[in-house]
């Protein structure tokens, strides 16, 4: 029995929460009791703040009212497979322990989808950090990259996509979210529910021990100076252990025994018990005694509470049991049946035969208690210290007074932390194993082409923390456009989306707001491309000392390619000297407010200003209108206009394809600045480059019929980079001048001065 009177507070539940248990119970609960409660009536797990808001996703309302939210989300390939995918976060447990902290995110996300009956095929990641003439910023960098990194590549799915990005308000708290992707037949979908009284309840894969208790708890918290003596609450996870289990769980999935099965992720036996049985409106009882261990001294509270990786519950056809525990132990991992499915929907716990816990299944789940917390609009952030500087146009990177012209703005630009290559760390992974990869990192989205099917599938994962904050509405849409339109570069229809909603504490009102404005906008958005929204995941509490992060929520992006073998990426082919030039936009030129976040952050130090113009009907007009391109084999490369500007995304064209090209802008009215000009992030543009006229013409007649604006820009050739706004040349820069600045960018940033060698500096540090 509880004998402490706060004891509850001490495990993340309220006075209030506590009485609801009590009355539920009818009785004071065990320690074993309590722990389950406090775990699965956390925000990480129970969603008590953000599900109310979420009901905002349809399909999310949907699911939640049948009581069939899954894994995974998943979508139709074609009439045979489908593809299953999910992003989430592992920000907390990064923060303190950030080489298992990331590689435990990757674990946990590939269980989410070979749990569905799903092989991964691709691992995709966004990560978020303070800046890199930070110390502690550089250890947390090098230790999650080196964490995917080892993970992904010991399990064999390829890393084939991600963003990183950089800015203090990530200091004390990265980010770190792992999306996976897997395919599956369609009708071998499996399903996280305990179907079937009497039905033999199996736990299979490594041992159990004491790493990751309160895991979730923790998550639910914001981090503080004392958040170092959280790091037992991390996981402790085994590559090769889990590339066993993939393929035996496969396996034992194929034999058709299994009726229900799910990942043991947040808290563990306690979440997948209850969940499972709340889904089936079933009851289970376990024995904790049957349950392989690390250490037999386990107490039935640290066994229920226990986040050790590579785990999963599954429920087998009664008299079928053998069948499941072979393939298990014929590929050496633990299998045991520890209970059974009952009728009385109670998640029972035995120890040895004595009751530790009785707690209605539902109690746990479906009736987890919803706030409604109060909310504060704030106006939109718009303002800026001062104004954007305007570059001079000259020929080459200076004039001779070293003033700041367009060529010197660009290779800042290209410079800087978050405008330099990200090779530094997609080379750490192995992004071709599997052999299906067809387009690299380095371009707007990865393409696969699968096997067993004629399509393919492009992937993206896409944040812009500046735009949330200044508008969490209208950056989120923003976001979705931007994540849709990566992929529709590639060639692929964008036909489902998962998301990854970080934010701090919803209960400060001014950040709730935030939280369900990003919601509204990527639900308007989803509804709006005809987009489903299939799956997500909500990381609250992301601020240290009360510092928060910037709102930022991800998006991960699935597209269907009709044909991969005409996926084109975003280099310029070197040997299409000649070809043409188009620059593609949703909206006329001169339409709506110009952005220059990245220019103004970087020139400036400043933050600020308005967002882009966003119109969704035309964006998605522009999607369809690429698309169409690519079936027709019209482009040799496909780029989206993004951070920085044409003149950054002209400079990655380049530099990509190691080749030159000459571009010329149409002047245009006079209020319009050369910065807004070349650096100005309008979206809904692409560059695209075309072979020959008469693909620019045969684009120009598609432009036409979708009311999409083409316009020919110039050609592509030579050495150098050349920028013209009508007669006067703005830059020109040598393609291998840029190259060098942003391919050495990165590991220049990460030697300036020796990382700490422990995590003494991970948490709270000034």
């Amino acid at each position: 029995m509880i004998t402490a009177d706060t004891v509850w507070r001490e495990m993340g539940l309220n006075d209030g929460e506590y009485a609801s248990i009590l009355q539920t119970l009818g009785r004071e609960p065990t320690q074993t009791e309590l722990g389950m409660f406090a775990v699965m009536w956390s925000e990480h797990c129970g969603y008590k703040y953000s599900r109310p808001i979420l009901s905002r996703f349809r399909q999310y309302r949907e699911a939640q009212a049948a009581g069939a939210l899954e894994n995974a989300g998943h979508i139709a390939l074609d009439k045979d497979l489908g593809i299953v995918f999910k992003v989430e976060s592992h920000n907390h447990p990064s923060a303190v322990e950030p080489f298992q902290g990331a590689a435990t995110g990757v674990g946990g996300i590939l269980r989410d989808i070979f749990t569905m009956g799903a092989r991964p095929v691709a691992i995709l990641n966004s990560l978020w950090f303070g800046d890199l003439d930070d110390a502690r910023s550089r250890y947390l960098f090098e230790n999650v990259v080196a964490g995917i990194g080892h993970y992904g590549n010991c399990v064999g799915v390829p890393t084939v996509a991600g963003e990183t990005h950089f800015h203090p308000c990530y200091r004390s708290n990265p980010l770190v979210n792992a999306m996976a992707v897997g395919v599956v037949p369609l009708r071998n979908l499996a399903k996280a529910a305990a179907t079937g009284t009497g039905n033999p309840v199996i736990y299979v894969g490594s041992a159990t021990g004491r790493d990751g208790i309160h895991g979730a708890t923790f998550a639910s918290t914001e981090l503080n100076e004392g958040s170092e003596s959280r790091r037992p609450n991390v996981q402790m996870g085994d590559p090769f252990l889990e590339k066993l289990l993939i393929e035996a769980t496969l396996e034992a999935l194929a034999t058709g025994a299994i009726t229900g099965i799910q990942d043991m992720g947040a808290a563990g036996l306690t979440c997948s018990t209850s969940e499972m049985a709340a889904r089936a409106d079933v009851g289970i009882e376990i024995d904790v005694r049957l349950v392989p261990l690390r250490d037999p001294s386990m107490s039935t509270y640290e066994i229920m509470l226990s986040e050790s990786q590579e785990r999963m519950l599954c429920v087998a056809q009664r008299g079928r049991e053998r069948e499941v525990l072979s393939v298990f132990e014929r590929w050496g991992l633990h299998a045991a049946v520890i209970g059974h499915v009952t009728t009385d929907g109670v998640v029972r716990i035995l120890d040895a035969g004595a009751i530790a816990a009785e707690v209605p299944a539902k109690a746990l789940t479906d009736n987890c208690p919803v706030y409604h917390l109060e909310v504060r609009e704030r106006p939109p952030i718009e303002s800026a210290p001062r104004p954007v500087p305007e570059p001079l146009c000259a020929a080459g990177e200076n004039d001779a007074s070293g003033a700041l012209t367009c060529g010197s703005a660009l290779l800042q630009l290209l410079g800087s932390a978050n405008g330099a290559s990200k090779e530094w760390v997609h080379t750490q992974y192995d992004r071709s194993v599997q052999t299906q990869t067809v387009e690299l990192p380095g371009s707007d989205a990865a393409v696969l082409a699968l096997r067993g099917s004629e399509k393919g599938i492009a992937l993206s994962i896409d944040g812009n923390s500046r735009w949330c904050r200044t508008d969490p509405f209208i950056g989120a849409q923003l976001v979705v456009a931007e994540a849709a339109r990566n992929v529709a570069c590639a060639g692929a229809r964008p036909a489902g989306l998962t998301n990854c909603l970080n934010f701090a504490s919803p209960e400060e009102p001014a950040r709730f707001w935030e939280f369900r404005s990003a919601v509204d906008g990527i639900a308007t958005a989803a509804e709006a491309f005809g987009i489903p929204v299939v799956s997500g995941n909500v990381s609250f509490y992301n601020e240290t000392a009360g510092e928060p992060i910037w709102p930022t929520p991800v998006i991960g992006m699935v597209g269907i390619l009709a044909n991969p073998d005409r996926a084109v990426g975003a280099a310029f082919q070197r040997g299409d000297n000649g070809g043409q030039l188009a620059l593609v936009s949703a909206f006329p030129a001169g339409a709506g407010p110009v952005s220059c976040g990245e220019y103004r952050s970087v020139i400036c130090g400043d933050e600020g200003g308005p967002l882009p113009l966003i119109d969704l009907e035309a964006e998605r007009r522009l999607f369809e209108l690429l698309v169409a391109g690519h079936a027709e084999a019209l482009f040799a490369s496909c780029h989206d206009c993004s951070s920085g500007g044409l003149a950054v995304a002209l400079a990655e064209c380049c530099m990509l394809g190691r080749v030159g090209a000459a571009v010329v802008l149409r002047p245009e009215p006079a209020q319009t600045s050369v910065a807004a000009r070349l650096f100005g992030e309008n979206s809904g543009r692409v560059i695209v480059s075309l072979k020959n006229e008469a693909g620019l013409a045969r684009l120009q007649q598609l432009g036409e019929a979708h009311s999409i604006v083409v316009e020919w820009i110039g050609t592509v050739g030579g050495e150098v980079l050349r920028v013209a706004i009508g007669a006067q040349t703005a830059f020109d820069c040598a393609v291998s001048q840029m190259q060098a600045v942003w391919r050495r960018a990165i590991p220049a940033m990460m030697i300036r001065a020796q990382a700490p060698t422990s995590a003494s500096e991970c948490v709270g540090a000034r």
